[in-house]
């Protein structure tokens, strides 16, 4: 069983050696003498406020609003090989992930301080949570594949195009990819607001909330 283990290791050896040795002059000068390609991705908390200014005929009750951006600035050294006509590029990839400042909104009818604007703002955190615990998610699962995808690998193109090629990748695959993951978000939201929680909210503090609404409806008919 040794003998076996052990030719295995050798033809993994050779195998290795094999794949180095098939490389081009070129492919050894990108490969082995350049900046290695390198990724760096950031995630930013913008904080959150309250406005308490407007109807809740304007909002349900509350509502947790932001909008998240994605910040994506390229470089890279490029090395050319004339002979063959084509060049290499180490990619250097700055990924910034944020949410503009995440604005709660309580109807101005819910009072600070009473039962039913406590009630209101607790259902709103949760979905003030759920933003700001989905983007280190989101910052690890794209850290990842960009790591997959281009640490200390270079990218190749005709003379002259590799920049080009790059910037086609990012606009075309990984910008919209990342802003999937960032919109994956709003389905864990609506689980949030459920017609259980609504008719929750509804009957909390003995009946406060539909005290104050109810007159609302009355007016719009």
């Amino acid at each position: 069983m040794k003998t076996i283990f052990f030719l295995l290791f050798l033809l993994l050896l050779c195998y290795a050696d094999a794949a180095h040795a098939a490389r081009t002059l070129f492919q050894v000068r990108c490969e082995d003498t350049m900046a290695k390609a390198v990724t760096v991705l950031s995630t930013q908390e913008n904080g959150y406020s309250i406005d308490n200014s407007k109807s809740f005929r304007a909002y349900v009750l509350g509502l947790t609003r932001t909008q998240s951006r994605l910040e994506i600035n390229l470089n890279g050294s490029i090395l050319q090989d004339r002979l063959s006509g084509y060049e290499c590029i180490a990619p250097q990839i700055a990924v910034s992930l944020y949410y503009i400042p995440i604005i709660i909104y309580i109807g101005s009818e819910f009072l600070p301080g009473t039962c039913a604007y406590d009630e209101i703002l607790a259902h709103e955190m949760r979905h003030l949570k759920t933003y700001l615990e989905h983007l280190p998610k989101v910052e690890s699962v794209v850290r990842k594949a960009l790591s997959n995808r281009f640490d200390n690998k270079p990218l190749y193109a005709r003379s002259g195009q590799a920049r080009a090629a790059l910037q086609r990748e990012v606009d075309t695959g990984w910008m919209p990819y990342m802003k999937r993951e960032l919109v994956k978000v709003e389905s864990q939201q609506s689980l949030i607001d459920t017609p259980q929680e609504y008719m929750r909210l509804s009957r909390v503090c003995k009946g406060e909330v539909q005290s104050l609404i109810r007159p609302a409806k009355r007016a719009r008919r």
